[in-house]
């Protein structure tokens, strides 16, 4: 019996599991076994030959899904780093720009930026999209849509691929944090959600230029986004920075850095944690479908990569600042899951171990050498997001197999637009309305100035 109902599927088996809990014998659960007349009926309906498969496509879709929650979840652990990592008086003005990111990029991912983003038959380097249709259009429940590599409905593709574009704008919002003017930040994040984020996007996952490299046999790899999610919002954040100029009181005159201290390290530690766990859809769910030898890999090299950043990080900044940094440690751990995320499918778990320890390495110089260079980043996302996204492209070369030149050439192509076209709409935005709150304004503090109100009651 036991062997029998293994090889049974799925909803048949719950059939029948489920008739024998209630004491039914399997011969009168067959007379009355609604859930099995509708799985054949189902089965028959999307075509005999698709019916042996047919359960792989359900537990993919499926897949699919629960990664997009996952990547949504990642927005709260932005939401909470970027608080936690900032001083209490700007918390309701980090939260509500997280709130407005989310929900801004969803609308324009339906709107322009699915089409955008995947243009159809595109060969090029811009294409603007329209509002999507009816991605059910082949009928929901068959393979029409996108075949066993993309074994999902177009919904299912839809808000997996919206989940991820808000990302780049999230990753800005904690740069420019603590005195970006809110209705300046509000336009600029719509604008690069809709359009700079899913053109670059389109040269990668959209058959555009990156995908043609060397004939398409040689051409860009990039898994899940070092370079077209995380290394496109890092590039796009440090245009933003160079224009709005650092906090005020952050640098003094000769030179040295005045640390302005987050007011929550917890709040902080568990959005790094958040981030990490939602990582697991972000990665995972690129895998397009619940092929498990793929999906298995990810998971591993993923989280196998963040120990070793984490680690790693955790022992530079031990050695360099003479203290165990805990926002290190935690910035250690994302760089580790942005220098995974490139190749997270095509190395060993060796080689994961080695690239996130070096994103770890990295992620701590490059900390220091914005903070010399007067380029104020209250998160560190420029060094988490847009520095380790390039090691983690170049390294899929060197531990995955990829073309050194094509990962190159695409970190240069993706990294050049995204600060190009950042600087270009911060500019224009500070031109016509401004982009900074003022320096009283900045003293009180932006939960005050921008929105009337407190993160912490204290008189409670």
């Amino acid at each position: 019996m036991t062997k029998l109902l293994i090889k049974l599927p799925g909803p048949l088996l719950f059939a029948l599991i489920t008739a024998m809990m209630a004491g039914l014998t399997p011969a009168l659960a067959q007379e009355e076994a609604g859930p099995v007349d509708d799985y054949l009926e189902l089965v028959e309906s999307v075509g005999a030959e698709y019916a042996p498969a047919f359960d792989f496509f359900t537990v993919s879709m499926l897949w699919t899904v629960i990664a997009a929650a996952l990547v949504f979840l990642m927005h709260l652990g932005f939401a909470t780093l970027e608080a936690g990592l900032t001083q209490s008086k700007n918390t309701v003005n980090i939260l509500f720009k997280n709130v407005w990111i989310i929900s801004i990029g969803l609308i324009t991912y339906a709107v322009v930026g699915f089409n955008t983003h995947y243009p159809g038959d595109f060969n090029g380097w811009i294409s603007i999209g329209s509002m999507i249709g009816d991605l059910n259009a082949d009928g929901g429940g068959t393979w029409g849509y996108g075949g066993l590599g993309l074994a999902m409905t177009g919904y299912g593709d839809f808000i997996f691929q919206a989940m991820f574009a808000a990302t780049a704008a999230t990753i800005v919002s904690g740069a420019v944090a603590e005195r970006v003017k809110l209705s300046a930040f509000m336009i600029y994040s719509t604008i690069l959600v809709a359009f700079g984020y899913t053109i670059a996007g389109s040269w990668h996952w959209g058959g555009g230029w990156l995908s043609q490299l060397g004939g398409g046999e040689a051409g860009f790899y990039d898994f899940a986004g070092s370079t077209v999610v995380h290394g496109f919002g890092g590039a796009a954040a440090l245009a933003a920075v160079m224009i709005l100029g650092p906090r005020k009181g952050k640098y003094s005159d000769d030179g040295t850095v005045k640390p302005i201290l987050g007011h929550s390290m917890p709040l902080a530690a568990v959005g790094v944690f958040l981030l990490f766990f939602g990582w697991f859809g972000f990665n995972g769910g690129s895998v397009l479908s619940a092929n498990p030898g793929p999906l298995g890999l990810v998971f591993t090299t993923t989280a196998l990569a963040a120990a070793a950043g984490g680690i790693a990080a955790i022992m530079t900044s031990w050695a360099v600042l003479k203290k165990p940094d805990l926002s290190m440690a935690l910035n250690g751990l994302l760089a580790g899951l942005v220098s995974i995320t490139a190749g997270a499918d095509s190395v060993s778990v060796v080689s994961s171990i080695i690239m996130g320890a070096v994103g770890g390495v990295i992620v701590v110089f490059a900390i220091i050498f914005f903070d010399k260079i007067k380029i104020d980043d209250p998160v560190g996302a420029i060094s988490v997001h847009g520095v380790c996204g390039i090691w983690g492209t170049v390294a899929v070369a060197i531990f995955g197999g990829a073309n050194l030149m094509s990962q190159i050439i695409g970190v240069i192509g993706v990294y050049i637009f995204a600060f190009v076209f950042s600087f270009a709409i911060f500019g224009i935005i500070k031109a016509i309305m401004g982009v900074r709150v003022s320096e009283e304004e900045e003293t009180e503090g932006l939960d005050i100035s921008e929105h009337g109100q407190e993160a912490y009651n204290t008189n409670s």
